[in-house]
């Protein structure tokens, strides 16, 4: 990266990039405001610690609100304060009117993390004089020194106890979720995750909103058989298959698919293969149960096909590709996959548990996660019965399109208006108090 005086410019590709160039001794010591800009209706400081993660979730949640935000209002000025480590990626692409700002944090690491979420952060987007400042997962400052919003995906490590770590990640997440007990409202991406919040976190129900997210605007059918036939010949992938994709940790669920699959493979043989994409556990354990093991014990190993990581562009083509999709998680905070699935045209086989019949509603096959015969009906009806099948894919494609990263921009915008109009009214009201005690 190229070197900047204190609070100067420097160009990183196209980006007009902040700089800052204080010691990173001690959290605002020694930082000075940047030159004052030309404000415009609203200023949003957004806490970029995931910038160039753009394979995790928190990463492509960031990357998509702030497109599309910048979409929805382009007089809005958003500022990303990113760690320093995470700007050497120029690849990530942003719209030239977000601003980014680099706080000097040179390495990765969860003490850096601390210190960038606790420190750096509220003290920058105070300095930038933003009006709101946003932290887009579970990780907001303790003290607050501007009007607050922190988004929480899920509650997995409070919900679940198998989840919660060992005394550092337990403690983390006490801090954290303090922080988010002290912020100015919460986003919740489901109604289901937002009461989680509520009940776990013991928030104020008025302090706490559900804004949906959306599928990636790339999730859509594939447009040409080419486009199928490139993926599943690139994945080594079987001419007829239901598709699993995501993680493989123990809330995902897998034992009771592959249960399932007995059921499966029992009525139509080889007439149609499990697919289970992603990185498979190195290891077998109780937290992350060995897929390819449980296969074999239950004698499917022959029905199940595992391609690995699947690149984010190929994944469009592959639900498409797809006879069905099935996602049999106990816990989701919003169950992403589902929409993607149905966005790409794949009729989709859930389970009722947590956010998922919130996103799915009646375009989709929901079973109890532990009802095996019950997960094996749907699959073998849309693997067979080409007039379900085809409604299905319909009924999904028409649920996905209700969800939209506009509507999701537009409803966190509110939410920003929101606490700055607060602010404001807070401010009237210590004014007026101190008028009325002269």
């Amino acid at each position: 990266m190229p070197t900047a005086s204190r609070f100067g410019k420097t160009w990183v590709g196209s980006r007009n990039i902040l700089i800052c160039t204080t010691s990173s001794k001690a959290p605002g010591n020694g930082i000075k405001p940047i030159p004052t800009v030309t404000r415009p209706d609203l200023k949003i400081a957004i806490n970029a610690w995931f910038y160039n993660q753009i394979n995790t979730g928190s990463g492509q949640y960031l990357r998509y609100l702030v497109h599309a935000l910048a979409d929805l209002t382009p007089e809005l000025e958003i500022v990303l304060v990113a760690p320093e480590f995470t700007l050497t990626d120029e690849g990530v692409g942003w719209p030239e009117s977000v601003k980014i700002y680099s706080a000097p944090i040179k390495k990765p690491g969860n003490l850096a993390k601390v210190r960038f979420e606790q420190g750096y952060f509220p003290v920058i987007a105070q300095q930038l004089e933003a009006d709101v400042a946003h932290v887009p997962y579970f990780g907001s400052p303790l003290s607050n020194r501007i009007p607050t919003v922190v988004t929480v995906h899920d509650l997995i490590p409070l919900v679940l106890p198998e989840y919660r770590g060992g005394p550092l990640v337990r403690l983390y997440t006490s801090l954290v979720g303090a922080a988010a007990a002290n912020a100015d409202l919460v986003l919740a991406d489901s109604e289901a995750s937002r009461q989680d919040i509520l009940t776990h976190l013991k928030l104020s129900p008025d302090k706490v909103r559900a804004v949906y997210l959306a599928p990636a605007p790339h999730f859509k059918p594939a447009k040409t058989w080419d486009q199928i036939e490139y993926v599943t010949k690139k994945y080594n992938l079987p001419e007829v298959f239901a598709l699993y994709m995501g993680g493989f940790d123990a809330r995902k669920n897998l034992k009771a698919l592959l249960h399932a699959w007995t059921f499966v493979a029992g009525g139509l043989g080889n007439e149609v293969k499990l697919v289970l994409a992603g990185n498979l556990p190195k290891t077998d354990s109780a937290f992350f149960p060995d897929p390819l093991k449980m296969a074999k014990e239950l004698g499917i190993a022959e029905h199940i096909v595992t391609p690995g990581w699947i690149d984010e562009e190929d994944k469009p083509a592959l639900y498409s590709a797809a006879r069905l999709f099935v996602y049999p998680s106990r816990y989701e905070g919003f169950g992403l996959p589902t929409l993607e699935a149905m966005a790409c045209g794949a009729p989709v086989v859930t389970t009722n548990a947590a956010s998922l019949p919130e996103l799915v509603g009646s375009a989709a096959f929901q079973v109890d996660p532990d009802d095996t015969k019950g997960l094996a009906a749907p699959i073998i009806s849309l693997t067979i019965q080409e007039n379900t099948h085809n409604e299905m894919a319909n009924k999904g494609y028409q649920q996905a399109m209700q969800f939209t990263w506009q509507k999701t921009a537009a409803q966190t915008l509110q939410a920003y208006n929101a606490q700055t109009l607060q602010a404001y009214k807070d401010i009237l009201g210590m004014v007026q108090n101190r008028l009325e005690a002269t």
